[in-house]
């Protein structure tokens, strides 16, 4: 029996529900815990490795997933090199995207502080270690979700509120852009991601900025568990 080893919680809102869809098609599915450390035997036994947290014990399991040939969802390259915000910035602008510009001279009024990591929290004005044009024209940003299931790509696009906070609540679907589509599945061939998530906001003159990209998608109101559940599923010999 081929078994799928997911790192997160249980109760994870998406990965839960696919975890019960892999299980009804015949797959073993074993959850690893991020808080406690992930053992190099437990994942030698996997048929497939997802990442569904941003945690230390996450990137190592990965990167010893891809040393010894557990296919992963999203390896560890993708997902160390779309979590460093510089970088996810230069990756989208190299696909075409447009995106904001970043400072090192700051603070500067219309610009704001930058985090280095998608796992760190905001940075202040005092501490940031660079600055990043603030380009929207309001609160709410246009969320693309892709998910690759082998043979081909999903698309849900999502309009998502912002806030000081950083958190974010949803506002309705809407209509995938074609344009920006292509740059999402652009970016994850050139990465070989599985799935992946592009944030991008409307800015003053009516164009859209690509303001960063995730490879660990939350998924939250995307409604895509099935497509998940196929993408998951292609990764091994029984959904092959």
């Amino acid at each position: 029996m081929d078994t799928i080893g997911l790192v997160c919680e249980p109760d994870h809102a998406v990965f839960g529900p696919v975890a019960e869809r892999l299980a009804a098609r015949g797959f073993a599915v074993e959850f690893l815990r991020p808080a406690d450390p992930i053992s190099p035997g437990e994942i030698a036994g996997l048929s497939a490795l997802v990442n569904g947290v941003l945690h230390p014990e996450a990137f190592a399991a990965l990167r010893f997933a891809d040393r010894v040939g557990v296919p992963t969802w999203n390896g560890f390259v993708a997902t160390t090199a779309l979590s460093a915000r510089l970088i996810s910035l230069d990756a989208l602008s190299a696909v075409g995207c447009r995106v904001p510009e970043v400072r090192f001279d700051g603070p500067t009024e219309g610009y704001v502080a930058g985090r280095r990591y998608a796992w760190t929290g905001r940075s202040s004005l005092g501490e940031a270690d660079f600055y990043v044009e603030d380009v929207r024209d309001g609160p709410v940003d246009h969320r693309y979700y892709a998910v690759d299931d082998g043979r081909e790509t999903h698309m849900r696009a999502l309009k998502v509120r912002t806030s000081l906070s950083g958190t974010d609540s949803l506002v309705t679907s809407t209509e995938v852009d074609i344009m920006l589509a292509a740059r999402v599945r652009e970016l994850q061939e050139r990465f070989g991601a599985r799935a992946l998530a592009v944030d991008f906001t409307r800015g003053e003159d009516g164009e859209f900025y690509a303001l960063g990209a995730t490879p660990v998608p939350s998924f939250a109101g995307a409604e895509m568990e099935r497509r998940i559940a196929d993408s998951v599923a292609s990764l091994t010999t029984l959904g092959a």
